[in-house]
């Protein structure tokens, strides 16, 4: 099954809004075939109207690092998916390892978030992954299982269609480390089989499955030649243009 690879750059707490602008306006420059592949960047909340304006009519697609599952209400310092939805984004990342380490997202929380997004039209980019000590102790495919069905969990089969899903060992989140191709195509194949398993083969061969964490230009191309791996969540990777757009464009390096 060929899936169009799907590059998408996570820029965290980074980038005023000038910066950003700067920063996309360069990406535009040498983003690859948009018929090859799917770029895509996630500013921080506040400089996201601004590279919505900045990337208009262009390939390059506009996602949030998270969202709140209300459609409005008394919640203080949340964005909803309809204000996401209005400034421009297309996608939404949900459930990364950072929101459940230092916001104690669980999966209950998280699947309210993957629901919303779909409500609202927006497509989710659901994080799994595992922790050094979990890996450590064999419990890599028992972590990423209660993470994925969690997440996705009462999703109807065209809703599974719409989401992506990145596995993003925690342990290589910003360490240098990186899952060998091996144990990334590994987990990948495991993923692929639980959906499968719980909705069937041909929506397991269409969604895309993407490896995150300590993604350089120098590993990106080896990564991308396992048969489960569609593409990046690139974190650090992705506030230089020249690094993201070298990534971007491994087909051709």
């Amino acid at each position: 099954m060929n899936r169009k690879p799907f590059i998408a750059g996570n820029w965290k707490m980074h980038k005023t809004i000038a910066e950003a602008v700067s920063l996309v306006n360069a990406i535009l420059l040498n983003l690859p075939d948009p018929q090859e592949i799917d770029v895509a960047v996630a500013p921080p909340f506040t400089a996201l109207a601004a590279v919505a304006e900045a990337i208009k009519d262009t390939p390059l697609k506009l996602s949030a690092q998270n969202l709140f599952w209300e459609k409005e209400g008394a919640y203080t310092g949340e964005i909803s998916p309809l204000m996401l939805k209005d400034v421009g984004c297309e996608y939404v990342i949900i459930g990364h390892s950072e929101r459940r380490q230092y916001f104690g997202e669980t999966n209950e929380m998280i699947n309210k978030k993957v629901k919303a997004a779909l409500t609202f039209g927006l497509k989710p980019i659901l994080c799994v992954g595992e922790r050094l000590e979990e890996r450590e102790e064999g419990k890599t495919f028992e972590v990423v299982k209660r993470q994925l069905l969690g997440g996705l969990a009462g999703l109807a089969p065209e809703e599974v269609l719409k989401t992506t899903i990145a596995y993003e060992p925690v342990w290589a989140i910003g360490t240098g480390k990186t899952a060998s191709p091996t144990q990334a195509q590994e987990v990948h194949a495991f993923l692929r089989n639980l959906l499968t398993k719980n909705w069937s083969k041909e929506i397991a061969q269409k969604v895309r499955i993407l490896y995150g964490g300590s993604i350089k230009p120098e590993n990106i191309k080896v990564l991308m030649q396992e048969e489960d791996v569609d593409g990046g969540l690139v974190g650090g990777a992705s506030l230089k243009a020249e690094s993201f757009v070298r990534i971007c464009n491994f087909k051709g390096d």
